[in-house]
């Protein structure tokens, strides 16, 4: 995949850790306690204060270990689904490399998430501030991918919830599977830093491959909606796409679950 141009939209997703190490250096100074304990000692202030709603420790507070990237055309077909430094997933490398591609390779295209502008973009921000990386035009572009209300950065979640309107209770889980797609499977986002701490990368690294796809259907489903694709062009993408992971089991062994928990759109009541 090195025709460049012919990339016009970059549909990603970021799975994260905590950083047990920072954690202890800004929250525990001079406390006698491991990482790991400052990790679970901060994850219960935050239920605490959160009055037992979530324990999810904020992007300041984390590090990539999952960053995978699936490339569309302008006709919004699916031209290759990549992750970032693989099969190392090193936080430092998936970082240079996601900036490398939005700044360089990828110019013309946009991005589009699921909460990117909540979460998967400030940490990658926060990455390239880490490791010293530029993220120019990102940055500098006030109408560019950081603009809430533009086409450059097109976050899933602003869209379905009209800009904050109301709370997607149900989020990216709940989108997929109204379309027939298998949404959660085994895994879910808050098991990733125990998975993570019993060396699971690389299942951690399907788990994004996963959502990735997902928010391929959202998106493909939020164009029907905006006029810019027919409900007869949608199907042929997702039958096209349905080929293409199919065809390549191979090279990624993740899609074979996927496939596996596959259904059709049947829209109910």
């Amino acid at each position: 995949m090195n025709n460049y141009n012919e990339i016009k939209y970059l549909v990603f997703d970021v799975e994260s850790v905590p950083d047990a190490r920072l954690i202890k250096m800004v929250k525990y100074p001079g406390i006698d306690i491991d990482e790991h304990e400052a990790v679970k000692r901060f994850q219960e202030e935050i239920l605490t204060n959160s009055g037992g709603s979530t324990y999810f420790i904020p992007a300041t507070f984390q590090y990539p270990v999952a960053v995978c990237v699936a490339k569309l055309r302008e006709d919004f077909s699916l031209a290759d689904v990549v992750l970032l430094d693989k099969p190392q997933f090193r936080p430092r490398e998936m970082t240079r490399l996601f900036w490398h591609g939005v700044e360089n390779l990828y110019k013309e295209a946009a991005m589009v998430t699921f909460n990117g502008r909540g979460f998967d973009v400030p940490l990658l921000e926060l990455m390239a501030y880490r490791y010293g990386f530029t993220a120019k035009r990102h940055m500098r572009d006030k109408f560019g991918t950081r603009y809430r209300f533009g086409t450059r950065h097109i976050d899933l979640q602003d869209v379905m919830s009209n800009f904050g309107a109301i709370k997607m209770q149900g989020g990216l889980n709940l989108l997929a599977k109204v379309l027939g797609k298998p949404g959660k499977m085994e895994t879910t986002g808050d098991e990733v830093y125990d998975m993570y701490r019993a060396g699971k990368v690389t299942e951690i690294n399907d788990y994004c491959i996963h959502d990735v796809l997902d928010t391929y259907f959202v998106f493909l489903r939020t164009r029907v909606l905006y006029g810019e694709i027919t409900l007869e062009r949608e199907r042929d993408l997702v039958k096209s796409t349905r080929d293409y992971v199919a065809d390549n089991i191979g090279s990624t062994p993740a899609f074979r679950q996927y496939l596996d928990n596959w259904g059709d759109w049947e829209p109910w009541p």
